[in-house]
């Protein structure tokens, strides 16, 4: 079983991380300060870090900075609120190996930390393709028909999710909560809202409304 250090210092959110790692078989152990995430990152038992960013004491980029200048190789996934280009572009520089913003989907957390635990030589590989759609999850590029389209982070999560589903019917709440999270109203329109903007980008005729069920990728 894998070993996950959660480095969170918001209690309702590392505990709820927790939950959900050790319900799917992982084995999670939780620091809410950058002092801990470092002596715990260092220490070398565990298999991957999932790092906050706005810890007390030190910050989630001086524990990246830390643990990559210690020549350790773990893979580390940021999950943050701080969602601006500089700041990704800061965590994946220093070594960061993915970036997510929060809220967040707890089934997309989960599908990262799974690719991340793979054997990187084939993590480059896990590309998801349907009928002239192309997603890297790797690259954060999705091209239709040989064509790139420019996607928000949130419409980048809800096609992953339709690709990783292709021809499966999604309910609402299933898309709420993969793509979303846990602290979104179950009774929004913002699935519908998105699912209309992804229409747009990628073909309206790809994403068939389900009648009292959801939606399907075609």
């Amino acid at each position: 079983m894998s070993r996950i250090l959660v480095a969170e210092d918001e209690d309702r959110i590392a505990q709820f991380i927790r939950k959900g790692l050790k319900a799917h078989g992982f084995v999670p152990t939780v620091v809410g300060d950058g002092l801990s995430a470092v002596q715990h990152a260092l220490a070398g038992e565990f298999d991957l870090m999932v790092l906050d960013i706005g810890l007390p004491q030190v910050d989630g980029f001086e524990v990246l900075s830390r643990l990559r200048g210690s020549g350790s190789t773990m893979p580390v996934i940021i999950l943050t609120a701080r969602d601006s280009i500089t700041d990704r572009v800061s965590g994946l520089e220093g070594g960061a190996d993915d970036y997510m913003a929060k809220p967040f989907g707890f089934e997309e957390l989960l599908a990262r930390i799974r690719l991340r635990l793979r054997d990187p030589g084939r993590a480059e590989h896990a590309v998801l393709e349907h009928r002239g759609l192309v997603l890297d999850p790797g690259t954060r590029r999705i091209t239709v028909d040989g064509r790139e389209v420019d996607l928000s982070a949130r419409e980048f999560a809800l096609a992953e999710v339709f690709l990783a589903n292709a021809g499966r019917v999604l309910s609402r709440e299933q898309l709420l909560s993969r793509v979303w999270g846990y602290d979104f109203d179950p009774g929004s329109n913002v699935v519908d809202v998105y699912v209309r903007y992804l229409r747009r980008k990628v073909g309206a005729d790809r994403i068939e409304t389900v009648r009292g069920m959801g939606y399907r990728l075609v």
